[in-house]
């Protein structure tokens, strides 16, 4: 009887203290003096983000070979008591990074870390300056979302830590989001099933976050092979089955389909392999297609109408055509609930304060590259992003998956120069920058007011999830693109990233002798035209 009451009152004992950890209740008056205090550790920690930051810059990896941004990015977390899970959904450099605190809304933050081909640009400089000719660059400042995440992370576990608050934060990175080609695998993996949402943060040139169906599109991104029989071009071109003439084939043919495709469709391709030398009837040849829509029925119809073409290319030329999807992006929907509280908290951090210097290289780099508005950084926030009502063509983000699997809203933040291409070298330039460590420190904060929120009012969760079940959900239900044997395509990039690494690793930020990157680099900012 004495074993069965003290096992009852330790059982007891438990529920009560997690429960207290749980259920806590948060005055108004008490939840702001935390923010507040939240947001000023990571003002306190903007040297840290800064470094952070400017290191990832420096390492310049393309989707599927971000090695030692992985690598560095998941040493700061475990040396802050994350646990680490590497290789996630089979991708060498994809991670989960967890840190438990007891009974409380799991919380997941995610951003991307890959760059851009071609892109190399020296920081700072408002013209063409490659730091290593022809190699990879962060023309798209995916360089500045993880660690922004990592700051307000380590914040806001300061204070669960302190205070006994009971949650789960959960840190991973959109591997290869230029290809789209990891998140749809996430998904898949079951690795978002027991989260209760997602905030997810991307660069900007604004500070801002949206609600409910955005503009763009999402997509399949598929690569068709064709394998024939190789002769000599010259001397017996008969015994030849060119696989080459059947992917320009196919390229033909949907050429002439694209012409009868809806305005809000958007399709592209690349040859990705066509022969070998010109004396060489090619055996094998393949392209490579993204098939973009506003809608996931849209997308899938274009990829059917593909596959059509892609066989009839085959059958003219009496080769044999197989194919494989390389990434998926669902259209993109976001919650309301935690878009409208997001938006509160970033009305209150505001824009940063830029300096002379900071507007100086914005105008600049906007007159290089022939902006229509010659205006720098802005100096108004801009308002919360409403619904898309009439649908509008354009880019994809691998985000829109786990968009509809937990409520998920994406962050922008004030990091890069408006009026820029995007994809381009000149989105590089202020991406190891004040403009881009300022933005950070505001996105931050903002971040991490926001999980505070959501830690500490339980009601909110529960109406993000009213929203998502009935009224994002209500009608349009997800179904994956891509199959249980769809394997993520993990080799692409890796000729690129080993012809540079060896030049790249001379660039690398090394915060030990040098304060920024820029110093490191004998920048002086900002560096323009005369």
């Amino acid at each position: 009887m004495k074993t069965f009451n003290t096992l009852l009152w330790g059982m007891l004992l438990f529920c009560c203290l997690t429960s207290a950890t749980a259920q806590k209740k948060y005055s108004k008056k008490q939840v702001e003096k935390l923010k507040t205090e939240v947001a000023q550790i990571v003002e306190d920690h903007k040297k840290q983000s800064q470094v952070m930051v400017d290191k990832i810059f420096s390492f310049a990896e393309l989707g599927f070979q971000e090695e030692e941004s992985s690598k560095y990015l998941t040493s700061i977390l475990e040396s802050n008591g994350f646990a680490i899970e590497h290789s996630i959904s089979g991708i060498p450099t994809a991670w989960f990074a967890t840190w438990n605190n007891g009974d409380g809304p799991v919380i997941a933050l995610g951003s991307d870390v890959d760059c851009i081909p071609k892109a190399s640009q020296y920081p700072g400089v408002a013209y063409h300056k490659p730091i290593v000719e022809g190699a990879p660059g962060h023309g798209e400042g995916h360089n500045s979302g993880i660690p922004l995440n990592i700051t307000s992370a380590l914040a806001v576990k300061e204070i669960m830590e302190r205070e006994n608050i009971g949650g789960t934060l959960i840190l991973w990175p959109g591997i290869a989001e230029e290809l789209v080609a990891a998140k749809a695998w996430y998904v898949r993996d079951g690795l978002f099933d027991d989260i209760d949402m997602c905030i997810f943060t991307h660069v900007g040139n604004n500070f801002g976050v949206s609600w409910g169906p955005t503009r763009g599109t999402g997509l399949i991104s598929v690569e068709y092979l064709f394998e024939g029989e190789a002769a000599h071009s010259a001397g017996s071109p008969w015994r030849g089955r060119s696989a080459l003439d059947a992917a320009e084939l196919m390229n033909i043919g949907w050429n002439y389909k694209r012409e009868h495709l809806h305005p809000l469709k958007r399709s592209h391709s690349i040859f990705t392999d066509s022969g070998d030398q010109p004396n060489v009837v090619p055996s094998k040849a393949a392209i490579w297609f993204y098939f973009r829509d506003v809608k996931y029925e849209g997308i899938m119809e274009m990829y059917a109408q593909a596959n059509d073409i892609a066989k009839g290319a085959a059958l003219m030329t009496n080769t044999t055509m197989t194919s494989r999807v390389l990434g998926t992006a669902w259209p993109r929907h976001y919650n309301k609930v935690i878009a409208e509280t997001m938006y509160e908290n970033i009305e209150k951090v505001g824009l940063p304060s830029w300096s002379e210097a900071d507007q100086t290289l914005a105008k600049a780099v906007q007159t290089e590259v022939g902006s229509e508005k010659i205006e720098g950084l802005p100096t108004e926030l801009d308002e919360i992003g409403l619904p898309v009502l009439e649908p509008v063509s354009g880019g994809s983000d691998d985000i829109g998956d786990i968009s509809w699997k937990i409520p998920t809203v994406t962050m922008r933040f004030p990091s890069n120069i408006p009026g820029l291409q995007g994809h381009h070298w000149s989105n590089a330039i202020a991406m190891a920058t004040p403009i881009a460590h300022k933005g950070v420190t505001a996105g931050a904060k903002a971040e991490a007011m926001t999980l505070l929120d959501f830690l500490l009012k339980p009601e909110l969760l529960k109406g993000a999830w009213d929203y998502f079940n009935n009224e994002q959900s209500k009608e349009t239900k997800y179904q994956p693109m891509i199959t249980a044997d769809d394997m993520p395509p993990v080799y692409l990039n890796k000729d690129k990233q080993d012809t540079f690494r060896p030049e790249l690793e001379k660039y690398y930020y090394d915060e030990t002798k040098y304060d920024s990157y820029l110093e490191q680099l004998g920048v002086e900012y900002p560096t323009v035209k005369e």
